[in-house]
């Protein structure tokens, strides 16, 4: 990304005032050039991005706010230092244009310097969260973490060294904002880089409306246009739809303090995206599939009237329709739309999933675009989703093969309209010439389209099905096989950080999390590439497991580490990394008010009861009745129950939340607690989970059979994932009426799969939210209860999983829930393995208790 400039003393601040330069892809060339000939004559360290494109990915409408704009970035030796460098590049870079940088104070008006106080050198971190945070010290030594927001927040001690920038006056009495001259601003919907989008009045009729905001060059291309254009292009198309119902009226164009703004009248009721989630979760899965089938055809009628009046959309997505109380469908955020008289060029802007490969390669626009566009949302109105097929190499599969075998695989919980499999595949075909345009999906999705060919149905999950999973399983293993890097001081394996870094030994995200998945697939297998590979990555992370302090949880913490380490050193016959485990299990634990599983006292207690299980060692078992002490003590009996509400001093965001799923709340605490009744022998320990799963029962939602748990007591129901929701949930109750023989329990944990396989079609991939982790508690309940149905719905999910591989070079890969490519127990492809394996296997679960109750 960079291109760093290094004084040749070596020497570097390791934090103070710095300063960035911003740019647009038109103007960065010459902005550098003005600031080499300050900064070169000074002995202070600078980077800046090494290509325009690069420039341009800074400036991008998706670039997050804290991050945007920072062209040249430059670390003084000193505050003075600081203070003359910025002035002589605000006179050196006068008159050149560039986006506000909102994470810092702009030096003056007009500027393109602006300035922030942070850390000059990588220092990170682990946060409270678990996850690797940047950080610089305050006068008394003490951490600060170093946020990138959008808004300047110094520290209050950081004395700045600038000009002070002139004051704002305050209003004598707060009044409410007024734009444009009569647009009175109520509230923002959202925020990003590009601008606001807000809520707000008419003063003249008190009307609702919604305004729109773009900031001077967001986005800019090399010819000087940006996000300004877009909102008038907008305006246009608004103009030429005016009075027809499809999109919103629009009201005025104006600026306001340097920026564009489009008024345009609100239209009541909620995006198709939000109208999805929640009519299937209010309704349940046979009433949802009936209203998605007439919302398809409303999708379709939509985009033909729309190309009727000469507009192509060019970003039809979920996200850009709204669907009003009565049910109408209403076009917004048109701002990428092409009339038939405007000379429009093409553009990569667009939704991944939704926009048209072609669209996304600078194609002439075309409304066949649009009919790709189309597909894409009526097959996330009908599944609940669109899946990302990621590129493959060879490309050997066309992508419309790909989507075919996806939707054949959704049959486990999707049973689509007549005609509507054959018009998403029609629609969304790879040759655009091929496509079918609307007035024909509507023909199939009315069962009148005489050309349409015969629906296939499903394909039976036989042999094919069983032959893809061994595929995948070999694809992912070779995969994990070839891209461990022991020489890397910073990863042992490839981790997405879209959603934070972890420490690079734990479970969740780090190497632990693969090792456990590569060691149990050594035992089950044999496989001869692996006791080295195995024994390699055990030494990796015992280098870097301190056993003088632990963290505690079993996912962000040291004590999952050792179990996967203890347990790969015994697969291989190495006493030494055992030996390592268990003084790494043995270590004193950081302070924590966490209770949960994934970071807290149950988390580390019940990675003592495995270890106990595996060594006997008496400590190990002290500590199983230490954590088990602590939970007691911490629990909040209720008439319902028992919960554990968040301490104040863990997240004062979050305090008193009472979260009810495994990975942080009741669920995983009153797993962790009746394990440890097995180790302790207290009937108090046993008795404790029974009041958990008390509050369980209480806090049940039942919505048209299937059982489903809000996030937390109070909420409307979640997703059924193990994190949060009903697969979490129940995997504890399923082992809570094993031990109990209470069938309220039991018939709560078999709700809760009708829930899960509901779901998956919507579903990601992945352990912690998705088909994985869903899949395992399916094999759990086959287990528990003997009915080969849930069995048999599992392997439903393998094969819906597999559907979405991509073959790379002999290697298997699977999207995260954020389109990365990534390794991790979580997120990626070492927890889909180890599901997989369980279904080919029947094999034990990951992270719970082998002993059976």
């Amino acid at each position: 990304m960079w291109c760093r400039v290094a004084p040749t003393s070596g020497e570097r601040r390791r934090q103070g005032w710095k300063l960035h330069l911003s740019a647009t892809a038109a103007s960065a060339p010459a902005v550098l050039a003005k600031a080499l000939d300050v900064l070169l004559r000074d002995a202070s360290g600078f980077k800046f991005a090494r290509s325009l494109e690069r420039v341009g990915a800074l400036n991008s409408r998706a670039t997050p706010r804290g991050s945007s704009g920072k062209f040249l970035t430059v670390y003084p030796r000193s505050d003075a230092d600081a203070a003359r460098i910025a002035g002589e590049l605000h006179r050196a870079t006068a008159g050149l244009t560039g986006p506000r940088i909102l994470s810092d104070q702009q030096y003056a008006a007009d500027s393109l310097v602006h300035y922030r106080y942070g850390a000059f050198v990588g220092l990170r971190r682990l946060s409270e969260d678990g996850l690797l945070v940047w950080y610089f010290e305050d006068p008394e030594g003490n951490p600060v973490e170093d946020r990138r927001t959008g808004r300047y927040t110094p520290p209050a001690w950081a004395v700045s060294p600038f000009p002070a920038p002139p004051a704002a006056p305050a209003p004598a009495t707060p009044r409410p904002v007024v734009v444009g001259g009569r647009f009175s601003v109520r509230e923002a919907i959202r925020h990003t880089n590009k601008g606001g989008v807000y809520r707000g009045s008419d003063v003249r009729t008190g009307a609702p409306v919604v305004i729109k905001e773009t900031r001077p060059h967001v986005e800019a291309d090399a010819s000087g246009g940006d996000v300004r254009d877009w909102l008038r292009a907008e305006a246009r198309t608004l103009e030429k739809l005016r009075g027809t119902g499809l999109a919103p009226e629009p009201l005025a164009l104006f600026e306001h303090g340097g920026h564009l703004f489009l008024a345009q009248e609100e239209v009541p009721g909620v995006p198709l995206r939000t109208w999805v989630a929640e009519r299937f979760r209010d309704a349940g899965g046979e009433r949802y599939a009936a209203e998605a089938a007439e919302q398809a055809g409303r999708l379709v009628d939509l985009v033909a009237a729309a190309h009727a009046r000469g507009c192509v959309l060019r970003d039809f997505t979920p996200g850009n329709v709204m669907v009003r109380p009565d049910g109408e469908l209403r076009l917004i955020d048109l701002e990428l739309a092409v009339l038939d008289d405007d000379a429009a060029l093409p553009t990569r802007v667009g939704t991944p999933g939704f926009s048209a490969p072609e669209r996304l390669a600078d194609a002439p626009v075309s409304p066949t675009a649009d009919y790709y566009s189309l597909g894409a949302t009526v097959c996330f109105v009908l599944t609940g989703k669109v899946p990302n097929l990621l590129a493959e190499e060879p490309a050997d599969r066309p992508a419309e093969e790909r989507l075919a075998d996806w939707l054949d695989a959704c049959a486990v919980s999707v049973r689509l309209p007549d005609g509507a499999r054959e018009s998403v595949l029609g629609l969304m075909r790879d040759d655009p010439a091929r496509r079918w345009d609307p007035a024909r999906a509507r023909r199939a999705l009315g069962g009148t389209d005489a050309d349409r060919p015969p629906a296939s149905g499903a394909a039976p999950a036989g042999r094919g099905a069983r032959e893809a999973t061994e595929t995948a399983v070999a694809g992912i293993v070779r995969h994990l096989v070839d891209t461990m890097t022991p020489g890397d001081e910073r990863r042992l394996w490839p981790v997405s950080t879209t959603a934070g870094e972890t420490d690079p030994c734990t479970v969740q995200q780090g190497a632990a999390g693969v090792l456990s998945v590569l060691t149990r697939y050594f035992e089950l297998t044999g496989d001869p590439r692996l006791p080295g590979l195995l024994a390699t990555a055990g030494r990796w992370i015992a280098a870097r497991a301190d056993t003088r302090a632990g963290r505690p949880g079993l996912h962000f913490g040291t004590r999952g580490t050792a179990w996967a380490l203890y347990d790969a050193g015994r697969a291989v016959g190495d006493r030494t990394l055992m030996d390592h485990a268990v003084a790494l299990a043995l270590a004193p634990l950081e302070p924590t008010p966490s209770h949960d599983i994934t970071h807290g006292t149950a988390g580390a207690g019940l990675a003592a009861v495995h270890l106990w299980r595996r060594t006997g060692d008496p400590r190990l078992a002290a500590l199983v009745t230490d954590a088990a002490d602590r939970l007691a003590a911490a629990a909040r009996r209720e008439p319902a129950g028992a919960s554990w509400p968040v301490p104040a001093e863990a997240v004062a965001s979050e305090a008193g939340k009472r979260y009810l799923g495994f990975a942080h709340g009741t669920s995983g605490i009153g797993c962790f607690l009746l394990a440890a009744a097995s180790v302790t022998g207290r009937p108090a320990d046993r008795e404790l989970a029974v009041a958990a799963g008390e509050l369980l029962v209480a806090h049940a939602v039942d919505v048209g059979g299937a059982a489903q748990w809000p996030a937390q007591a109070g909420d409307v129901p979640t997703a059924p994932y193990w994190c949060h929701g009903s697969a979490g949930i129940g995997s504890f109750l399923v082992r809570l009426w094993r031990a109990t023989g209470d069938d309220r329990f039991g018939e709560l944990a078999r709700r809760a799969g009708r829930a899960v396989v509901e779901r998956a079609s919507r579903a990601a991939l992945t352990q912690c939210h998705g088909l994985a982790g869903n899949g395992d508690f399916l094999l759990d309940l086959a287990e528990a209860t003997g009915d080969p149905a849930p069995r048999a719905r599992a392997e439903d999910l393998a094969r819906l999983i597999v559907s979405e591989r991509s073959h790379r070079g002999g290697h298997v890969v699977f999207p995260n829930e954020y389109g990365d490519v990534t390794t991790g127990w979580s997120d990626g492809s070492a927890g889909i393995l180890a599901f997989l394996l369980r279904v080919r296997h029947q094999e034990p679960r990951h992270w719970m208790d082998q002993r059976p109750v």
